[in-house]
C-alpha cells in the first residue's frame, strides 16, 4: 500500500527543503495535514499534487529554497568572524584558519593555514568588491571534518591582489569535501553577492542575524 502521510521531516526530505519551510506550507493551507499523537503527518497526495501542478514561478522559488538549505549545511551562525586584526593577506588567512580550529571543522589549523596560502600564491581568490573565497587548492576529506564555510570580516583594507584592485574585508573559507559541494557554493555565492546592497551590509552590520539573513534568507526575496 502506498503511504498516504509523511512527517514533516520525511516531507522535507523527499522535496529537499527545511521542516520549518514544509510547516509554513501546512499553516498557509497548501498542504493538508493531522495530528496522531504529537506527530504533525502530511498528506503525501497533497505534495505529489503540488510539485506536479508546479507553475514557472513556484519552481523557481523552491530552487530558491532548496539552495539555501544546501549551503545552509555547509554554513552555520556560529561560523562568522566580525573585525579581526590583520595588517595583510597572511594574518588574514591566518584567523580565518583559527576560527576553522575553534570550530573543530580541522584539528590542525597551520596545516589549514599552509595549504590555504599555497592555493592563495598560484593567483588571488579575491573575486572583486572586496571579498575573497579562500580555499585550499585541493580536497582533503580525511583532514576536514565536515564540510564547511566560515564567513570573517576584517577590521582593515587588505591588499588582496583583486581582479578589481580593491581591497578586501570580506572573506569566506571554503572548507569543502568535493567538486559538486565546490562548484555549488562558487555559484551560490556569487548570485548572491552580485547585488551591491549586500556587500555594504556585511562591511557595516555587527548583527549576526543580519549576516545569516544576507546569505541565506534574503536570496529568497530577490526577485519579486
Amino acid at each position: 500500500m502506498a503511504v498516504k502521510y509523511l512527517t514533516v521531516k520525511q516531507a522535507a526530505t523527499f522535496l529537499r527543503v527545511t521542516d520549518s519551510v514544509v510547516t509554513e506550507m501546512v499553516k498557509a493551507n497548501v498542504f493538508s495535514a493531522r495530528k496522531r499523537g504529537n506527530t504533525l503527518q502530511v498528506s503525501k497526495d497533497d505534495v505529489d499534487e503540488w510539485l506536479a501542478n508546479l507553475n514557472e514561478r513556484e519552481f523557481e522559488q523552491l530552487a530558491l529554497q532548496r539552495s539555501v538549505c544546501r549551503f545552509s549545511d555547509y554554513f552555520r551562525p556560529r561560523n562568522i568572524i566580525l573585525d579581526f586584526d590583520a595588517d595583510n593577506k597572511y594574518e588574514a588567512i591566518a584567523e580565518m584558519c583559527k576560527k576553522a580550529k575553534d570550530l573543530k571543522v580541522v584539528t590542525d589549523h597551520r596545516w589549514l593555514y599552509q595549504v590555504v596560502v599555497a592555493r592563495e600564491e598560484l593567483v588571488s581568490t579575491a573575486i572583486g568588491s572586496g571579498l575573497a573565497l579562500l580555499h585550499p587548492r585541493h580536497f582533503h576529506p580525511s583532514k576536514v571534518k565536515k564540510p564547511s564555510i566560515i564567513f570573517g570580516r576584517s577590521k582593515k583594507d587588505i591588499e588582496f591582489d583583486a581582479v578589481d584592485n580593491q581591497p578586501v574585508r570580506l572573506f569566506l573559507l571554503l572548507l569543502l569535501h568535493n567538486d559538486i559541494q565546490h562548484l555549488f557554493s562558487i555559484s551560490y555565492i556569487s548570485k548572491l553577492l552580485i547585488k551591491k546592497e549586500n556587500i555594504a551590509t556585511l562591511l557595516e552590520t555587527n548583527d549576526h542575524q543580519k549576516i545569516i539573513e544576507i546569505l541565506t534568507k534574503n536570496v529568497l526575496s530577490r526577485k519579486k
